[in-house]
């Protein structure tokens, strides 16, 4: 018998729908939410850029690099890049560098849909599929959904008649208490599994087009951010020692990306020192419901001190009411600092400490500067006359989580060390002390016994 010699087509159409997690790659993946997309934001909320000043300053470095540039000829020659229709790895990159949009949804559906256009074929619903075992399932699927339906308006009956029951006939407010925080979340429960299942709901999710105020979204969501994301993020945390350098516990609950402009950075990763000198911006995701009242941590956890041969700690930034929710998930500190500056009244500021830039000296190991999302006990909002009151050196983030009643929800971490532009950022923040200061390594002298001497060679 002949052997059968498989199709290149075939592998080809394989490799190109195996989905990569673009996140651990260079490029962010757009998370869920119910405000508009990335790409929309981009193009609504672009304004001509300013006539540039007739002087350059130093400090005008950051903001030309900021300024939009013009596309080089060798992109122009990618050609168009659609965000609902690339499929391939190479062109993914391309429009992400040159347009700076992400692609839109599942790669399994861009190519579907890329398929369709250039067949020019009907686009038939995604419940509407023509195959059998899908509708025949569809139904059996149904028929649990309203099952479901039933089982949530019995358990809304039984909480209602506890609320209503008198504290006595219960054991008391404690167990009553009790009995109500069991019975809300089997609810939360049976809201889940009504719509877990459902193929709709699925797609929607990996095209990135659910409602984070849904439980099951947020459900989704948080299950597939603690398969991958969150174990690579409690690897980083022990990598690093963040615990119990810096926190004696820490159990992350949300998502937190970090990136300086439109450069996303990993956790753990080297950042240039022209990069860190302007605040960057947080992409926090909770998956709780409800609005929450943050502060936001910066410390630089590797402070060398020469003359007591140890490190100490330093406190770069510090913002607190910072409000998130689902789907409220960005935190632009750069924005949030001019706010701070131009409002007078104290209690309304949300900057206790301003951005200062991370540092090393020449020759030191690099520093590892930790971003800690904290919640607010209650949602209360913190007194920042108080908070502005901390010092910079020395700062003990256990101390400070201890006054204020804080709680770490999130973390991310990157790294500083010397570098070509470390020197002029240093000059630009009135570090000019610093500059000069090199750290070698000490030559350590053998013991007498071990030092060679002419007899023994």
């Amino acid at each position: 018998m002949a052997p059968v010699k498989p199709s290149v087509r075939q592998f080809s159409a394989c490799f190109r729908c195996v989905r990569g997690d673009a996140t651990f790659n260079g490029a962010p993946r757009r998370f869920f939410s119910s405000s508009t997309a990335a790409r929309e934001e981009l193009q609504t909320s672009s304004t001509p850029p300013p006539p540039p000043p007739p002087a350059s300053t130093p400090g005008d470095s950051a903001k030309d690099a900021a300024a939009p540039k013009e596309t080089p000829e060798y992109m122009k020659q990618w050609g168009e890049l659609d965000p609902n229709a690339v499929e391939l790895k190479r062109d993914e990159r391309r429009l992400i560098r040159r347009e700076g949009v992400q692609p839109i949804g599942s790669r399994r559906r861009r190519a579907i849909i890329a398929r369709d256009s250039a067949a020019k074929a009907e686009q038939i619903p995604f419940e509407q599929l023509p195959y059998q075992c899908f509708q025949e399932a569809r139904k059996v699927l149904l028929a649990d959904r309203e099952e479901k339906l039933k089982d949530i308006k019995t358990q809304i009956m039984r909480i209602e008649n506890l609320k209503a029951q008198d504290p006595a006939v219960s054991g008391g407010e404690a167990k009553k208490a009790t009995r109500l925080r069991s019975m809300q979340n089997h609810l939360n429960d049976l809201i889940v599994l009504a719509d877990i299942n459902d193929p709709m709901v699925k797609k929607k999710f990996e095209d990135g087009e659910g409602d984070m105020n849904k439980p099951i979204y947020r459900y989704l969501a948080d299950q597939k951010w603690r398969k991958w994301k969150r174990l690579v993020l409690e690897q980083r945390v022990e990598q690093f020692n963040l615990v119990p350098d810096l926190l004696p516990a820490l159990d992350p609950i949300a998502d937190v990306d970090l990136a300086f402009g439109r450069k996303n950075i990993p956790i753990g990763d080297f950042v240039d020192s022209a990069i860190s000198e302007n605040p960057p911006r947080l992409n926090v995701q909770t998956f709780e419901r409800g609005q929450k009242l943050v502060t936001v941590v910066v410390v630089d956890a590797d402070v060398p001190l020469p003359e007591k041969d140890k490190l100490t700690y330093r406190c770069h930034f510090i913002a607190s009411n910072i409000p998130i929710a689902p789907d409220q998930t960005s935190i632009p500190l750069s924005r949030i600092q001019q706010q701070s500056r131009k409002t007078e009244n104290v209690e309304e500021q949300q900057v206790a400490l301003e951005w200062s830039p991370p540092w090393a000296h020449k020759g030191a190991p690099y520093h590892r500067l930790a971003i800690f999302v904290l919640e607010q006990q209650d949602a209360k909002a913190l007194n920042i006359s108080r908070i502005k009151a901390e010092k910079r050196d020395g700062f003990i983030l256990r101390s400070f989580v201890d006054r204020n009643k804080l709680k770490p929800i999130g973390v991310t971490l990157f790294r500083t060390k010397w570098d070509e532009s470390m020197e002029g950022v240093m000059m630009r923040n009135g570090l000019e002390k610093e500059v000069n200061v090199e750290f070698k390594r000490k030559k350590i002298e053998p013991l007498p016994y071990k030092r060679r001497t002419e007899r023994m060679r």
